[in-house]
């Protein structure tokens, strides 16, 4: 495949990221004024410390973002797992984190109902928020009409048969952001999505691999829609080794155990389980290509932007924010189906690492994102009011 033009569109009165900021000089930010400094409660999901140790992508979006903010001058509290740390004010709500529970409802309860506790608190106290930043889950937007302080809600999930009536019924009681405008285009019509930011990445905290190794690699949770059978595929096609790195979650056992597990050879199939820290990030850097298989309208991918800061070009099948991360034949290649993606590979070796990086740094800076955030805070809060305009679903 030669070429493919999937291009960026710009819509919903807010897509609040630059496209591109190539021969930008970099700005100091001044301190916000007084007036201008925001309190912002950060709510967190119970399940996994900020940062993850782990594999956890809200968590990392939410421990570039709160820090950032701090940066910025704004009064952050980050109501999260035990465990955590960040520049904001961390304040942990139950005894424990939950890593094995995830979306158990009970923990989720009983985290939002300590949070929305404490923010009226603070209210009480004549130290009110002005707003708050929900990265947690169902309950906070669902009971956001109960609280006198404003709610931001970020979608990081899907909007699909079983949370579309959820959003379409519950998206007014709050200030609705979506990660992508892919995911925005999915929206149910009354759900009142206001906002499209990107997840950040913090470039500068990523070895750039130049040195490629000769191996491909795949970064998931291990689930059907997420391809790690497909990559088996394709890395087969091609004879090169590939490296599979991510959790087997409860539930999900049996797909790997028939669809995965049967591949792994130790040498031209690797499995090492679930990766974080230097470790996650010295697998990106030397990866020859990062394969992203996707069958389903991935929201974001933190991933793909995770491997370009590394400098490691990602091909992917063209679904869901694919075509906003990936610039084809750029920092990677945009493909239809498994045999596409094996006709690429090779092409990989003709991305620039400098390249992949510059895209990430350029589009995903932490700083960019959090002033994005700022600007969606100050309409919630009524400080900046602005229309809410729902974007056309996006096309490629």
């Amino acid at each position: 495949m030669a070429s493919r033009d999937y291009p960026f569109e710009r819509g919903h009165n807010e897509v609040l990221l630059d496209a591109d900021r190539r021969g930008v000089p970099e700005r100091r930010r001044a301190e916000p004024s007084d007036e201008a400094r925001m309190r912002i409660a950060m709510l967190a999901p119970p399940w996994i410390p900020v940062p993850p140790p782990g594999y956890g992508g809200i968590e990392f979006v939410v421990a570039l973002l709160s820090d950032a903010l701090v940066e910025q001058g704004h009064d952050v509290e980050l109501f999260c797992a035990p465990g955590s740390r960040s520049k904001a004010r961390v304040r942990p709500l139950l005894q424990s984190a939950h890593p094995e529970e995830i979306q158990r409802a009970l923990i989720e309860a009983d985290h939002v109902a300590r949070a929305f506790e404490a923010v009226d608190a603070a209210a009480d106290d004549r130290r009110p928020f002005d707003v708050v930043h929900d990265h947690c889950g169902y309950t906070p937007l669902a009971m956001a009409d109960r609280l006198a302080t404003p709610l931001v809600h970020t979608v990081h999930g899907p909007f699909d048969q079983d949370t579309s009536p959820y959003y379409a019924f519950h998206g007014r009681k709050g200030r609705i952001v979506c990660i992508s405008r892919s995911q925005a285009g999915m929206a149910p019509p009354d759900s009142g999505v206001d906002d499209v930011v990107y997840n950040p990445i913090d470039v500068d905290s990523w070895p750039v691999g130049y040195r490629k190794e000769d191996y491909l690699l795949w970064v998931a949770r291990m689930v059907a829609e997420k391809g790690p059978h497909r990559a088996i595929k394709v890395a087969k096609a091609v004879n090169r080794p590939l490296i599979l790195a991510g959790p087997v979650q409860p539930g999900h056992e049996r797909f790997f155990a028939n669809e995965v597990q049967p591949h792994i050879d130790g040498r031209m199939i690797r499995y090492v389980g679930e990766v974080g820290g230097a470790r996650k990030q010295r697998l990106f850097a030397d990866a020859f290509a990062f394969l992203m298989p996707i069958t389903w309208p991935e929201p974001f991918g933190l991933v793909m932007i995770e491997a370009l800061a590394a400098g490691t070009p990602v091909l992917a099948f063209a679904n869901g924010a694919a075509p906003e991360i990936i610039q084809h034949g750029v920092n990677g290649f945009l493909v239809d189906d498994d045999d596409e993606m094996a006709a690429v590979v090779e092409q990989a070796a003709e991305i620039s690492p400098d390249e992949c990086r510059r895209t990430a740094a350029e589009r995903f800076a932490p700083d960019q994102v959090a002033s994005a955030y700022e600007r969606v805070y100050r309409r919630a809060a009524g400080r900046d009011a602005g229309p809410r305009v729902r974007e056309p679903a996006a096309s490629r």
